[in-house]
């Protein structure tokens, strides 16, 4: 019996913005179940290259596949399997939270009200529901664009900077929600600067500069770098970068 296809496949992705080269041919692979944090410093392509895989900026070169479903080819089916939190949270403003998270579900072809009320529930949004997105602070805005990538229980659901700016209990239901995302069957790719969380949750991480994955880490050397203690992945990470700009 044929094994089902990765969740997502990305190779040799390269993005210019005019003359500068943001994504410089990326590959990755994410299974389904498994949370990939992203970290790099500002400008290292990130951001861009999660835009790319959603679908919301083209790519000048590469390839993207979801679930087995080429974006370039058949962007509608794609795109209805990914869920983007970017940044800062794209809302509609005038709608209600609740409305704003019908309309992304919708567009996923997900109409189960209940469901998206239990979700927004589950980030702690539930007594928001009816509020203009407008209104909300910044960290209740972030929980809202989660809720917007976790809605529809999409494949993949791709994250920039989503737990930033929340506060401890938020942080904590975000977590529990990937988590259990992630359980689901769905891969999760999240871009960070909280090191803390990328090394708890995540079960591989990345590094990119200048456009590239320059290092990464999984099983045995991840575990090995949480055996190391706090402040080890951030040392690991400032690392890296310095012997890259020493270069």
């Amino acid at each position: 019996m044929a094994s089902s296809p990765p969740a997502l496949e990305v190779s040799g992705l390269t993005v210019h913005y005019g003359r500068r080269l943001a994504v410089d041919a990326l590959s990755l692979t994410a299974a389904g179940g498994e949370v990939i944090g992203l970290l790099g410093p500002n400008g290292a392509g990130k951001s861009t290259a999660l835009l790319a895989i959603a679908g919301a900026v083209m790519p000048s070169a590469g390839h993207i596949l979801i679930t087995g479903v080429d974006l370039a080819a058949d962007p509608l089916a794609a795109k209805r399997r990914v869920g983007l939190a970017d940044q800062p949270p794209s809302l509609y403003e005038f709608f209600t939270v609740a409305e704003h998270v019908a309309m992304i579900g919708e567009a996923r072809g997900d109409r189960d009200r209940a469901a998206q009320a239990r979700l927004l529930a589950d980030l702690g949004l539930g007594g928001v529901a009816a509020r203009p997105c407008r209104e909300l602070s910044f960290g209740m805005r972030q929980r809202v664009g989660l809720a917007a990538a976790l809605v529809a229980a999409p494949a993949v659901v791709l994250l920039d900077e989503t737990l930033n700016g929340l506060d401890p209990h938020a942080a904590r239901r975000a977590r529990a929600a990937l988590t259990a995302t992630a359980e689901r069957g769905a891969a999760v790719v999240m871009s960070t600067h909280l090191l803390g969380v990328a090394e708890h949750l995540c079960h591989r991480i990345v590094v990119m500069d200048q456009g590239k994955i320059v290092a990464a880490l999984v099983g045995d050397a991840l575990d090995e770098l949480r055996r190391g203690g706090v402040g080890a992945l951030e040392e690991m990470y400032v690392r890296t970068i310095a012997d890259r700009e020493a270069t």
